[in-house]
């Protein structure tokens, strides 16, 4: 049995930056709710916070559930 290094290693780091990735959407999605809340308690517009959380969150889903596809073959 012979392992391609170069091929591991090639996996290992587009996983850890697809990781890293789709967990800063995620964290920024979550810091818009955050401010969102906090300006609604001083009373200012927190509309636009709270979209550009919505759209982090369902970005973060969509590419969770494309990389769930790619792995299940009962997808394809």
């Amino acid at each position: 049995m012979k392992i391609n290094w170069s091929a591991l290693g090639l996996v290992t780091i587009a996983s850890l930056i697809a990781t890293i990735l789709v967990v800063g959407i995620f964290a920024a999605g979550v810091a818009a709710f955050s401010a969102a809340d906090q300006r609604a308690v001083v009373g200012s517009p927190s509309q636009g916070l709270r979209a550009l959380g919505y759209l982090c969150l369902a970005a973060a889903t969509a590419v969770v559930l494309y990389g769930i596809y790619l792995i299940v073959p009962a997808f394809h």
